[in-house]
Parts: structure tokens; sequence; C-alpha cells
């Protein structure tokens, strides 16, 4: 393990600048995440566009992101860390413009794509430039603190979204119609304009950095990278580690033949393939927490619960709440205690809290009764369902000689051709609840490219004049309020777990693991794998659960996590503490 040594003050404020740029990296990339669901509602009412656009608007942020993770290792590897963050805040900076002062459909898109691919490459490059040029003390600390913005940029989007929300509800209240309209559309606008001053600053910030010390030294300027070292070194430890990546280098070209000019190594080589195995196990096992549904769908999870719908929706302001406050633990702790032991200690966290949910779920689950056959029966010639939910509608559903229980929920699952989608879970006992509406628009998408995200397998000319086929309809009575505030508890508690552990761990695995040779274009082939186990799972998460029910997507979540905890607890090594090519030299002699 490397020595370290005392760093005079300008090292130190250096240091923390590093700290602040990878920050308001992370902060775009949950700005990026999560502007749009606050935005969305007043974009639907005042564009005029149908859902299948909406839809794509939403989803091309995931159709640029996809697209940039695949080249991001290649373009950092090109053109240097630090121009490439540039550009993806410069991307950022772009689309808030091309988004706010939108007028139709093409430029929302346009702006949305840009914004995917300024996720898409922060998500890369400032986890890689972090691991290059932190030393290896504060290494975990620095790219926790981008998971921490991160979360600070999801929770921001989100009380942007219900400040906005407050502000409509006020204009509401004069009754003006054509006022409301020309209010919502300046809301959707003014949340994607408050997120412009951090692209500004993470821009100016990128340009005010050094360049990647390991980039410059692998580009054969050994000069360039010990200067970049002393921006955030002392001499002594700069010393160090330039003898170390000196030494790495000498070890390669000793192994691909004399004098350093033959072929390099092979990528088959243990040293390259064991920590790639293991960063793509640890992103893949990451997503298959569930994490990302758990959050998407935590306000209907709540409600099934047995919340009311108020407390169900203030449920994932607490969530992103707890999610932003256990993070900030997570990044004191990891540099302490170390990326193996949080890592252990969160997914094992996971694993009890999603079998608590699981179980509570499958309680409740046992006594559902599926209706589907009733509401087939209610569904229009052309091909559309429009029901209000409430216990006489309830009655009608349900089966000659069983009686409805009040409170009930009901949801549908649905769809059209290889397309399925599931409505939101509407209790009988909320008057002000809205109809349940089921368009053809509202399922299948409108362009062959957000087909392809939705269902890659599916037909979409198929899908066009396919007949509404209802999957199931459920109707399930409404737990007690205790029982959803325990599936509310065991959920924070799933999150706090995956706050402290795979939250803040797991942007370290994908940069630690890595040896220098493959760092940039496996990370970009690990985060690739990372998104499609999201996408694989948002695919399959409602038609799971409308067959079988929640529980058994926890169920599924805890033994997925479970394989997670067996191979942080047994097969990654702990990266405390040591410099890159310590972590290179131990998968080679490993």
């Amino acid at each position: 393990m490397s020595s370290t040594f005392p760093l005079p003050p300008s090292q130190i404020r250096y240091n923390r600048f590093l700290l602040l740029v990878a920050g308001l990296g992370g902060l775009l990339y949950g700005v990026d995440v999560g502007i749009i669901a606050g935005a969305l509602p007043y974009l639907q009412d005042t564009s005029g566009l149908d859902a299948g656009q909406l839809s794509f608007i939403v989803a091309a942020v995931l159709l640029g992101s996809v697209i940039s993770t695949l080249f991001a290792g290649l373009l950092a590897d090109l053109m240097g860390r630090k121009w490439l963050m540039m550009i993806s805040g410069a991307l950022f900076v772009i689309s808030i413009p091309v988004i706010a002062l939108a007028h139709g459909y093409h430029p929302l898109v346009w702006g949305r794509l840009l914004q995917g691919i300024s996720a898409g490459l922060i998500g890369v490059v400032v986890p890689l430039y972090l691991a290059e040029c932190l030393d290896a003390s504060s290494r975990g600390k620095g790219t926790g603190i981008f998971q921490w913005l991160l979360t600070l940029g999801i929770m921001a989007a989100a009380l942007i979204g219900l400040y906005f929300s407050h502000r409509v509800e006020e204009v509401a209240k004069l009754g003006d119609a054509a006022k409301l309209l020309v209010f919502k559309d300046h809301a959707w606008r003014g949340i994607f304009w408050v997120s412009l001053p951090p692209g500004v600053l993470f821009v100016v910030g990128s340009f005010m950095v050094a360049e990647s010390p390991r980039w410059l030294f692998r580009r054969g300027n050994a000069e360039a990278a010990r200067t970049a070292l002393l921006r955030s070194r002392s001499e002594e430890q700069a010393d160090v580690e330039l003898k170390e990546m000196e030494a790495t280098a000498v070890a390669e070209n000793a192994k691909s033949g004399t004098g350093g000019q033959a072929r390099r190594e092979s990528l088959w080589h243990r040293k390259y393939i064991i920590p790639f195995v293991l960063a793509c196990v640890i992103l893949a096992c990451n997503q298959a927490t569930g994490i990302n549904s758990i959050i998407g769908y935590n306000p209907t999870i709540l409600l099934q619960g047995g919340l009311s719908d108020f407390w169900a929706h203030g449920g994932y302001v607490i969530l992103t709440i707890v999610n932003f406050v256990v993070t900030m633990g997570g990044v004191a702790l990891v540099d302490r205690k170390g990326r193996k032991f949080l890592l252990s200690l969160g997914t094992a966290g996971i694993i009890a809290s999603l079998l608590c949910v699981g179980i509570m779920f499958r309680s409740v689950e046992s006594h559902h009764v599926d209706c589907r056959d009733a509401a087939q029966a209610m569904v229009t010639p052309d091909q559309k369902l429009t029901l209000s939910y409430n216990v006489e509608s309830a009655d009608r559903l349900l089966p000659v000689g069983s009686p409805a229980k009040t409170p009930t929920t009901l949801v549908i699952i649905y769809s059209y051709g290889d397309f399925r989608k599931a409505t939101a879970a509407v209790r009988s006992d909320d008057p002000g609840a809205k109809p349940i509406e089921i368009r053809r628009g509202d399922c299948v998408p409108d362009t062959k490219v957000a087909a392809f995200f939705a269902n890659p397998f599916a037909s979409l000319d198929a899908a066009e004049s396919a007949p509404l086929h209802i999957d199931n309809a459920l109707i399930t009575p409404v737990p007690s309020t205790a029982n959803g505030w325990l599936v509310a508890g065991c959920l924070f508690v799933f999150m706090a777990f995956y706050a402290v552990g795979p939250g803040v761990c797991v942007w370290l695995a994908l940069s630690e693991l890595m040896p220098t040779r493959i760092r940039s274009n496996g990370m970009s082939i690990a985060l690739l794998l990372n998104q499609a186990v999201s996408t694989t799972i948002a695919a399959v998460f409602l038609p799971t659960v409308g067959k079988y029910g929640y529980s058994t997507m926890f169920f599924l979540f805890a033994g997925c996590t479970v394989f997670y905890f067996i191979t942080a607890a047994f097969f990654l090594p702990e990266t405390k503490g040591k410099t890159l090519e310590e972590i290179e030299a131990h998968f080679e002699h490993s």
C-alpha cells in the first residue's frame, strides 16, 4: 500500500474543488433522470402531443444514454477525461434552451436526446476521472460524493416539481382556465430552466481541473502526468505513484515482447478478465435489487400496501429524502470501513427488507380476485375502456355470489398485441379518483425506435391494429393503514441499506476494479449491461405483478440480491486505501 504524505493547503483546496466538480456531475446525472417527472403533467396539458409522443419524449433520455454509454469509453480514451467531461456538461447546457424554448414535438425529442447523451457520458467519465485523479485515501469519498449529489439531483427535481405543482394549484383556484393553461406552459418550461445553472458550473469546473494523470501517462507524456499529480499530491506522493505507473507499464511491455514494441498482452489475461467479470456482475446485480422499479412504482406499491393516496405519494418524497440522507453516511464510511464491508452490509439489509415486504404482500394477495372476463366485456368496439371504480362497480366486476370487500383496489393489466401496460391502482373508497381510461396510444409506442426500447421482440404494426386484451383485472382488499406503514417502513429500510452500500459503492466497483488498459471501455460495457438489466426488469415487472402479484417480484429481487451478497462477501477484494496499480497487481497474482 502506498504511503500517505501531508498535503500543503493548495493541494487540499484543489482536492476539494475536484470533489465539487465531481458532485456537480452527479447532480446533473440525477437531474437528467428525475426532471421529466415534474414537468410531464404540464407538458401533457399544454403541448397538444398524444400519449405516444409524450412517452417517447420520456424515453428519449434512455435512448441517448444507451448510445453515449456505448461509445463513452472510446471517446474518453481518444480525447481525454477532462475534455469529455466538458463536452458532456456542454451538451446538458445546450439541451435546456432546446427543450424550454421548444414549440412542437421534434425540438423536445432532440433536447431530451441531448440530455440522455449527456447523462450516459457523465455516468462513465466522471467516476473514471475520479478513480484516476484522487489518491487512494480519498477515492472512495470522492466517488461517493458523485452518488450523493446524484441523489440530491433526483430529490431536487422532485422538489422543483412539487413547488411548481403548488403554484399551479394556486392559479387553479382563480377559476380562469386560460390563465391556468398559460401558467402550466410556463411551469414545465420553468422546471427545465431551473436546472441550467448546475450545468454551467460543471462545464466551468471541468475546464479548470487537470487532465487525468494516468491517461496522460498512457499517452506517453510522463512529465505532464507528474504535473497533473502535483495538483493534488505532495511531490513525494506524486513520485511514488508515478513509479507505480512506470512499473506497471514495464511489466506489461515485458509480457508483450522485447523492447515493449511487440503486441500487447492478451485481454483474456486473468488480471483483465476477473475484474471485468466482477464489475459486470456487480453492475447487473445492482439493478436486480429492483431499485428502479421500487422507486418508479413506489406510490402504487404503497397504495396497494394500505396507505391512502396522499400518503402513498408522500412516501415517494420520504424515500428520496432517506436516499439522500443515508448516502451522506455512506460517503463518510466508505474510506473508513471499506467497499467490501459496506456492500456486504447493504446487500444483507436489502435481502431482509425485501423478504419482509414480500411476506406482507403475500398475505394480502392471497385474497385478490381476477375479474378480467368482466372487464373484457366492458371493452367498447373501438377497443377502449373507461371505468369509474367504486363500491358499485366492484360489485359488478366481481363474480356472482362474491360480495365486494370494501375498500378494495383495482389494477388492470392490459395489452395491444405484444405491448403491455398497467393502470394505476384505484381505490373504491376514493371519491376523487379519476376514471380508469385505457387507450391504444397510452400503451403502443408511436415510433419503431420507441417500440424497440419498450419491447424489442414486439411487432409495432400488429399492435397498431390489435384488439384490446385485458390480461388481468385484479380486485384486492385494501390492507389496514398499519400494514401500509409497515410496508413503507420496510421500503425505507431497503432504501437506507441500498444507499449506504450498493448506492455508494457501485461507482467505485465500476472504476476501481478495471485495470487501466481496459478501464474506459470496460466501464462502458458494464454500464450498458446495467441498463440492459434495468430495461429487462421494467419489461417484466408489470406482467409479473399482474399474474403473480407484487410479492413474487419482491421475492425475486431478494433472490438476486443473495447472489449480490455472495459476490461482495466472498469474491470482491477490499480496495480501500490501495492505488489503482496495487489493485491491478492483486488480480494478476491472485
